[in-house]
């Protein structure tokens, strides 16, 4: 599998998501794209940050931006975790950790002293082109999502001028 690198064309996949979809990178070709990788559906800080986009989601759509939710979990939670918090943008079911290895989040983490393999939350910008161009990684909940819609805002500023 290859790896996301900043500054590359992100490599193809293709992923199933809810709503019935398969989500594939060259069908997001044209818009902007946040991936944000979470831990697991329905505790507290993977909430918080899903409602968090929720919220601006909005004004991430205003930016030609689509925003994308992934985690290890089954479509069936995704499709529960996004009708019971109302989010208006997709979850990728990332089952056989094909993004999480491309985008090298599964980390060795401490939960109540055990060591486990699981998602270190991180997010990625991709822009329209299909590049990555910016990633976030041991993201912290708080304040998050603000930072990365003004990343979006200044990508479309710069390839405005561009």
């Amino acid at each position: 599998m290859k790896q996301a690198k900043v500054g590359n064309k992100v490599p193809a996949f293709s992923v199933p998501a809810t709503g019935e979809k398969t989500i594939r990178m060259k069908d997001l070709h044209g818009s902007n794209v946040v991936l944000y990788f979470y831990p697991k559906d329905n505790t507290p800080g993977c909430t918080t940050e899903g409602r968090d986009f929720r919220d601006q989601h909005a004004k991430f759509r205003r930016q030609n931006t689509i925003v994308l939710g992934v985690s290890r979990d089954s479509l069936k939670s995704h499709e529960n975790f996004r009708a019971k918090h109302g989010f208006p943008f997709d979850l990728i079911a990332d089952e056989e950790e094909k993004l999480c290895q491309m985008f090298d989040v599964i980390k060795m983490k401490n939960m109540y002293g055990k060591k486990v393999r699981g998602i270190e939350r991180s997010t990625f910008l991709i822009d329209s082109e299909g590049r990555l161009v910016k990633e976030w990684r041991k993201v912290r909940v708080a304040g998050h999502v603000d930072e990365v819609l003004e990343a979006v805002k200044q990508l479309n500023r710069t390839a405005k001028k561009g």
